[in-house]
């Protein structure tokens, strides 16, 4: 029980993190004249990610962790921090479009979205480690519809 409720305490905790950064990241880039695009379909990816971790905690209470999927999320954690820190001031939840090139360093080397990967990896990992295979299959599905409409606007904006 106690390693379930870790879990998704740093899980919990960490989107926090992550949504404060993006803000402050977002907030600097507007004011050095950066421009959002696609703003209308931000809130469907805010209410994937709050429920997606609502099951988790909900379902998940109490379940044991499986040290096998536990390993491959912290994994994940390393990709998260090595595009975090690619992106620097860069990385944010929104599509904030810059006047400067495109970052093509770390991961953006080989992929086009790597944060997008490891967000479809996570979605399906997270549940997974306390044996929510049915939340991890449901929103694996979820992702994917949010994530057709978020890359093709995201494409659009840095690519057209």
């Amino acid at each position: 029980m106690m390693g379930a409720a870790l879990f998704i305490g740093f899980l919990v905790a960490q989107r926090l993190a992550e949504l404060a950064l993006a803000r402050r990241n977002t907030a600097r880039l507007l004011a050095r004249g950066a421009v959002e695009h696609g703003a209308a379909h931000y809130p469907l990816i805010v209410a994937l990610h709050g429920a997606w971790l609502a099951c988790i905690a909900a379902f998940g209470w109490g379940q044991p962790v499986h040290a096998g999927w536990l390993a491959l999320f912290a994994v994940l954690q390393g990709l998260r921090l090595w595009i975090l820190t690619t992106l620097g001031s860069r990385w944010t939840t929104r599509i904030i479009v810059t006047g400067e090139p495109l970052v093509r360093r770390g991961p953006f080397r080989w992929l086009r979205h790597p944060n997008y990967t490891l967000v479809v990896a996570e979605i399906a990992v997270a549940p997974l480690v306390l044996g929510l295979v049915g939340v991890a299959a449901v929103f694996t599905v979820l992702n994917a519809a949010v994530l057709s409409i978020r890359l093709r606007a995201e494409n659009r904006a840095l690519y057209s």
